[in-house]
């Protein structure tokens, strides 16, 4: 099985570096494409794997294609290499708001194309993707790639309709949980903490927040009881949240980011 990147920014190389370690797949037999010849050597330096500044080269190649452009070069990249690819290549999109239907009247013929929208985190290992294949596509199919994918990221598979709710939920959240580590950081340091302790102490009680939430079952508003003691500290920073508005906040930064990821 050959796998093949058409993109190493920060997300593709994420994920042919999860892939690798993985042992997935062997770094003979995958490749990698991009307009950054610097670029391309770095990758063939730390990785070993066949690359070129060739798209046609890299679809050629693979067996699973993987499109880890950004979604305003999708149309170029699709034009270029659309008669280059096999009818029996599994391709791999990553990218906000490029529908089934869209990628189909590109490609110019029915292929087997699975949507998919990961995250930063699969930088370390922590991503979460959702994933999404047309009917062109067997459960055997996706299953393979689910699997390479877990190399890097927890994998579902979801319904089309729901690909938007994912860009904002895991897609373009981390952003948001990034700004509140921050915050709380900002407020160490005001109360006399060092930078570098502030972010580790911040960053570690999001981590085991949110391992809690994933290994306990317990819904999250139960294990946020359990830290609110009677007249303690935490009732009272909860009751400045709930005045100040997080929930809304947060609940409308989301349907901001859905509404811009369905015009894309």
């Amino acid at each position: 099985m050959k796998i093949g990147f058409i993109g190493c920014g920060n997300m593709g190389s994420a994920m042919i570096q999860g892939i690798l370690e993985s042992g997935k797949c062997s770094s003979s037999d995958m490749i990698a494409s991009n307009r950054s010849e610097t670029k391309l050597k770095d990758h063939e330096k730390k990785f070993g794997i066949h690359i070129t500044t060739d798209n046609k080269e890299a679809a050629k190649f693979s067996d699973i294609l993987f499109l880890a452009v950004k979604p305003q070069f999708y149309e170029t990249v699709i034009e270029e290499i659309k008669d280059a690819v096999r009818d029996d290549v599994i391709i791999v999109t990553i990218a906000p708001g490029k529908t089934l239907a869209w990628l189909k009247e590109k490609f110019g013929r029915d292929l087997k194309i699975i949507r998919t929208m990961p995250n930063t985190p699969a930088m370390v290992k922590e991503g979460m993707i959702g994933m999404c294949p047309n009917d062109k596509v067997s459960k055997e199919e996706t299953e393979l790639v689910r699997d390479i994918c877990d190399g890097f990221a927890k994998t579902e598979v979801i319904s089309e309709n729901l690909m938007d709710v994912v860009t904002a939920v895991s897609g373009s959240s981390p952003a948001y949980v990034f700004m509140f580590i921050e915050a709380m950081a900002d407020a160490a340091v005001a109360g006399g903490m060092s930078r570098a302790q502030a972010y580790t102490f911040a960053a570690q009680a999001v981590l085991g927040s949110a391992k809690m939430v994933l290994e306990t079952g317990k819904h999250p508003g139960e294990l946020k009881d359990m830290v609110c003691s009677p007249a303690g500290t935490t009732i009272q920073a909860v009751r400045v949240l709930e005045e100040k508005g997080l929930r809304s906040a947060v609940f409308e930064c989301m349907e901001k980011c859905l509404e811009v990821s369905r015009k894309m």
